[in-house]
């Protein structure tokens, strides 16, 4: 049996595979939290990784946001710019760094983005290496990336029947676990929550379910999230909630408030975003939803736990 993500150290983290990995996330009875952030913008700590910093500050799980599978680059990161490119004139892959110095699983995310969409909002183009296509997944693959997170970024007009292609593509050509949902419209006019959708998600193969944090979308009501809860387990799928909608920087009890009504739903993972000063949330929120969720026990021995062990 492998050891709860919430106790275990990165050594025995490392040798799990998805499954394994999954099972770790299960075990922890929803008091995993992953912190987001965008890898492009200048670090909240100027010369250090955000990924660096949510991790000091409580988060098992890191999300990169922003991150182009073919241009791979992470701000803060050392050997970055000239310098990271090999003889032959590519770049050295970060991840493995990353990873070391951080000790804990990282992922990314892909947008599955339609031919066409019906939009709330203009619509923003993202480079091939963040769009969800086979040849992206096969990079993400040999970058060594724990997760793939398929959602939208804010305008990218990615659909839910897009995201259950992408899972099916990650299924057959990514080792990792595969995250599929949506935390807010991503300006496709389409419910952001459905049961069609989530029956497709399972289909395809799907590990975790991602939904948004109950207080972030307009009318999705606790009950709904029990609801899309009991309906992803039953197809044996965890569950993410995710606060994607810039409320990551609103004030600390906000988002305890926030954490203790997802956890009361039964979510398996909680997720913070990254619009907060340079690409993560504050991270006194980070704190405060790690000390919400499993007190300060478990937060302690997360923020202390050394990477070496």
């Amino acid at each position: 049996m492998v050891k709860r993500l919430i106790s275990a150290n990165y050594s025995e983290v490392a040798l799990m595979d998805a499954q394994e990995l999954k099972q770790s996330i299960k075990a922890s009875e929803g008091r995993v939290l992953l912190a987001e952030n965008v890898v492009v913008s200048q670090p909240q700590a100027d010369d250090i990784t955000n990924a660096e910093v949510a991790a000091a500050f409580g988060a098992d799980l890191l999300l990169l946001n922003a991150f182009d599978c073919f241009h791979p680059y992470i701000a803060g990161m050392p050997g970055q710019g000239e310098e990271a490119l090999q003889p032959d004139g590519t770049i050295v892959n970060p991840i493995p760094r990353l990873k070391e110095l951080i000790g804990r699983p990282v992922g990314i995310n892909l947008e599955p983005i339609a031919d066409t969409t019906d939009m709330l909002s203009e619509k923003i183009s993202i480079s091939q290496g963040r769009a969800a296509s086979k040849e992206t997944i096969q990079k993400a693959e040999e970058l060594g990336l724990d997760f793939i997170c398929f959602t939208g970024n804010p305008g990218t007009g990615v659909t839910n029947a897009e995201i259950a292609k992408a899972v099916k593509i990650a299924k057959a050509n990514f080792s990792g676990l595969v995250i599929a949902g949506k935390m807010h419209s991503a300006g496709a006019d389409e419910p952001v929550v459905s049961k069609e959708a989530i029956e497709a998600y399972a289909e395809a193969g799907t590990d975790i379910l991602l939904l948004p944090s109950v207080g972030t979308i307009q009318g999705f009501l606790e009950q709904d999230l029990v609801e899309a809860v009991r309906f992803a387990k039953a197809r044996n799928l965890l569950t993410m909630t995710a606060i994607g909608t810039s409320q990551e920087s609103a004030r600390p009890e906000t988002l305890r408030q926030m954490a203790i009504i997802n956890k009361t739903c039964g979510v398996d993972i909680q997720h913070i975003g990254d619009a907060g000063y340079g690409g993560m949330a504050p991270t006194e929120n980070i704190f405060e939803m790690s000390v919400a969720i499993r007190g300060m026990r478990h937060t302690i021995n997360r923020v202390a736990r050394s990477i070496n062990r």
